[in-house]
């Protein structure tokens, strides 16, 4: 909006105190650090949150002990980390190491003699090391070594039995990792977490990617070990390069890597893109992105939404993303998706290509998305250069279908989007869970199961949405149901939606069988009628020329009463009977999905903003109670439907306001 100033975007560093317990602020230029990783509180001002945001930041140190992790680098992690939780802060984690610090004590190096086997002979072997006396004393005394008094040949010797020194170069580093590794995977749990792999990232930092979850990868390789170990195992060279076992060839594909970028530029853009979705801290309020002077922003609520079925087939398949952005119609005039134009930001794209995930905006309102792609797909497994006998293997997988990895990446997506604060839509049109002998195999069932975990775990809005021509069937319409979780979810259906059990030429081919089907035939058609009745009550002589007559009348009509069959079945799937159960909201035209979500976003989040406030003033008190009340004394006091809306606008302005001045940036 127009040139920036100094406050715009504040860093402080932070570093260890005296003893190391505790994080200082300091200024000093970069470059001073004697440890290998640096941290700081960030303050910054950014559009979503023009009054300032504040954020923790760490990162390694690569030309420093080439990043490694010793006992005060995980330190310093650590308590950075911590300072995020405890202020419920972004923390963003910036990855380029060597994994766990490893050294040797090089005063006892200098210094070890070895006793061999026959003395001055190296090649009968080894018996032991030990230390001579005029360093003995000196080094146990700096606690450097142990030894214990041996006598060899007559002569006495203090056999080395473990060489100590000081911290920093073995065990003391796992152990910090283990500290880090928890730290980590407990702050996923409690703050936004995130992590930029810049550089390689080996070991206790391979695992410290997964743990924080969210991961951005530049391109250099996430590895737990090193292809020269991994060579030296084998006996043989096998891999020729890290990038092999830990590239975005492999991270991006295995759902390791949410997204990838091509240079640093590129990934500092991610990371600020990515937290333009997420609340300034732990349980606040959304950041509503507003155009200037307090709007909602530029692209318009109240508008028709893209249909890209129109043309000569309304279920032909496409690109499922255009429903959220948008595209080109063939005028080359732009047609608005349900999404805010250009919010939408695909996550996990490489892996469980069935389904589609990401962060949007719908009238400025950041909240997470998940639908499923409606094209097949090809899978692709890499060959594994240690296994000769492996082979790259490809399967395809149909659109509208989940998978053993799409479950997965529903299931991930939903988690995500949770610890985020963020409400979720779900454009659900699936047909089933594939349940062949190799998915089953692959735990369909166990990853199915956790998109159920994940949606009974969810604390913001969950709006299910089955849209045009879509269809939710069987399990697939299990794992989204909003008895799930009654408290946040809710489901619509577009007009022209379907859901059931099983597609009608299912379900008719097993309770519409070929003998009801006739009945039925010999109701409706005339001529079937009086043959029937000319075969029960002719004349025996004409019998066999009617039941020929007849049959081929049958034959004749029985592709099309299967058609009316399976149009008798379809009636029993639409919206107006999952309306008339119970099993849905509303049935919601997608031409105006746009502006009545945005309505219901705007409710549920003040509903839950006002809530909050009541159970918070009063909280012995029962929810449902709570919830009936506020409803009840909206209904009274705002009797007028838009004035209502604009009672929810200033419930969140409030809750926002309440909440920045409670945790204003420092």
């Amino acid at each position: 909006s127009g040139s920036g100033s100094a406050d715009d975007f504040v860093a402080r560093e932070l570093v260890l105190d005296a003893v190391g317990e505790a994080l200082v602020e300091v200024s000093r230029p970069p470059g001073q650090n004697d440890v290998a990783m640096v941290a700081w509180r960030v303050a910054m001002r950014t559009p979503e949150c023009p009054a300032g945001r504040d954020m923790v930041l760490v990162m390694n140190d690569i030309t420093h002990q080439n990043g490694s992790f010793g006992v005060k680098e995980d330190q310093l992690f650590l308590l950075a980390t911590e300072l995020a939780q405890r202020e419920g802060l972004p923390r963003i984690y910036v990855a380029a190491n060597t994994g766990a610090r490893i050294g040797l004590v090089d005063e006892v190096k200098s210094r070890f003699r070895v006793q061999w086997k026959r003395p001055l002979d190296p090649t009968s072997g080894m018996d032991f090391l030990y230390l001579d006396d005029t360093t003995v004393d000196l080094l146990t005394k700096k606690q450097m070594a142990q030894t214990e008094p041996v006598v060899r040949d007559g002569v006495r010797r203090s056999r080395l039995t473990a060489v100590i020194g000081p911290d920093g170069i073995g065990v003391e580093n796992l152990r910090g990792s283990g500290r880090i590794a928890g730290c980590t995977a407990r702050a996923y749990r409690d703050v936004f977490t995130l992590t930029f792999v810049s550089g390689t990232s080996v070991g206790i930092g391979a695992y410290l990617v997964r743990l924080g979850q969210r991961a951005i990868q530049k391109g250099p390789p996430i590895l737990l070990t090193g292809e020269a170990a991994l060579n030296k195992v084998l006996g043989k060279k096998v891999y020729t390069s890290n990038y092999q076992l830990g590239g975005t060839q492999i991270m991006y594909a295995n759902g390791i890597a949410h997204q990838v970028v091509k240079n640093d530029l590129e990934g500092v853009v991610a990371v600020m893109e990515w937290l333009a979705y997420v609340p300034a801290r732990r349980g606040g309020p959304l950041p509503i992105l507003r155009a200037p002077g307090g709007r909602r922003l530029l692209d318009p609520v109240v508008r028709k939404v893209f249909d890209p079925r129109r043309g000569p087939d309304p279920k032909s398949v496409y690109d499922p993303r255009v429903l959220l952005t948008g595209a080109m119609d063939a005028i080359g005039k732009w047609r608005g998706g349900l999404l805010d134009r250009g919010s939408f930001r695909e996550a996990l794209a490489g892996w469980g290509a069935t389904a589609v995930c990401g962060r949007g905006r719908l009238g400025g309102i950041p909240l997470g998305v998940l639908l499923p792609e409606m094209r097949t797909v090809a899978r692709t497994r890499p060959a594994d250069p240690a296994d000769p006998s492996s082979k790259e293997q490809t399967a395809q997988q149909a659109g509208l279908v989940w998978f053993p990895d799409s479950a997965h990446k529903a299931a991930t997506a939903i988690r995500d989007f949770n610890t985020e604060g963020l409400p979720l839509l779900i454009l659900a049109n699936w047909r089933g869970f594939s349940g062949g002998m190799r998915d089953m195999y692959e735990e369909i069932l166990k990853v199915g199961s956790l998109i159920v975990e994940n949606l009974v775990d969810y604390k913001q809005p969950v709006l299910v949405y089955i849209p045009p021509n879509g269809e939710l069937r069987g399990g697939a319409w299990v794992v989204m149901d909003p008895t799930i979780q009654p408290e946040v979810m809710e489901m619509f259906a577009d007009p022209t939606a379907r859901g059931g059990i099983l597609e009608p030429a299912g379900i008719v081919e097993i309770k519409y069988r070929r003998a009801q089907l006739l009945e039925t035939m010999a109701r409706l058609d005339p001529e079937v009628a009086k043959l029937s009745a000319d075969l029960r009550d002719g004349a025996e002589e004409d019998r066999r020329a009617v039941a020929a007559q007849l049959k081929a009348r049958q034959a004749l009509l029985l592709p099309f009463y299967e058609k009316v069959a399976e149009k008798f079945a379809d009636l029993h799937d639409v919206p107006a009977r999952m309306l008339a159960k119970g099993c849905i909201s509303g049935v919601v035209d997608w031409k105006w999905s746009r502006q009545f979500f945005h309505g219901r976003l705007r409710r549920r989040l003040a509903e839950h903003a006002l809530l909050a406030r009541m159970a918070a003033a009063d909280p012995a008190a029962d929810r449902d109670r709570l919830k009936n009340l506020m409803r009840n004394l909206l209904r009274a006091q705002v009797p007028d439907k838009k004035a209502r809306m604009a009672s929810f606008d200033a419930a969140l302005d409030e809750h926002a306001a309440a909440a920045a001045a409670a945790a204003a940036p420092s």
